[in-house]
């Protein structure tokens, strides 16, 4: 499997969370429940802002 991991900062909280490139679901924060990605069938769609990339594959 091949992707990247990357930190997203959630817009509301400012909490950081690791979130696969290439998610299947959408993915919630774990400290305020808004959203922080969403799946668009290819790439992920960010709506925190992209703070460092993780592990580049």
């Amino acid at each position: 499997m091949t992707g990247s991991f990357f930190t997203v900062e959630c817009a509301d909280c400012g909490n950081e969370q690791t979130v696969f490139g290439k998610v299947s679901t959408t993915v919630n924060c774990a400290v305020c429940g808004s959203t922080l990605a969403r799946a668009t069938g290819g790439q992920t769609a960010f709506e925190g802002e992209v703070v460092d990339t993780v592990e580049a594959r």
